[in-house]
């Protein structure tokens, strides 16, 4: 997948990479590699780190996904997606204290999240997407007691969509 990486623009954004659509179409790069830049995404994900990202792939409440901005569509942003919602996604950051997500800029359409972000490649790899059953169970004690095994497998605390 021909991606092309830019650094910069929006200090609170996550994700922020300018990208090339490889020829083709989608259909043939189903996975890509995406770099993170900012805070927004904090404890998950951090500054600079590498996530490959399923394009395509179906979404659950809960997921990290990659989506081109509502408003700046040449920005990909790697968010939460918490609810479907009339409209599309609502997408949150799992940082709070920052903006950039659904509540200033609304539901994201479907056809703007691009993919699911599967694993963090870059710099200690973590996988980001386990499966309905495996979260469950590690939600549940005594799994859920072992501190950082539920975030190591990519299980974080739920996002109230009010936020």
């Amino acid at each position: 997948m021909a991606v092309k990486r830019q650094q910069g623009g929006d200090p609170f954004g996550a994700g922020q990479v300018v990208e090339e659509e490889p020829e083709g179409g989608r259909g043939q790069a189903p996975l890509g590699v995406v770099d993170v830049a900012g805070p927004s995404m904090l404890p998950a994900l951090r500054n600079g780190d590498q996530v490959l990202v399923r394009y395509g792939a179906r979404l659950r409440p809960g997921a990290v996904v990659v989506a081109r901005h509502p408003l700046r569509q040449n920005l990909l942003v790697v968010k939460r997606a918490v609810e479907r919602r009339q409209g599309g996604w609502w997408l949150l950051s799992d940082n709070a204290f920052v903006e950039g997500d659904s509540r200033d800029f609304g539901a994201v359409p479907d056809e703007l999240v691009l993919g699911r972000v599967l694993l963090r490649l870059r710099p200690d790899p973590a996988w980001l997407a386990p499966t309905g059953w495996l979260e469950r169970v590690l939600r549940r004690r005594p799994l859920g007691r072992v501190p950082g095994l539920a975030a190591r497998l990519g299980v974080f605390p739920r996002i109230s969509p009010e936020m």
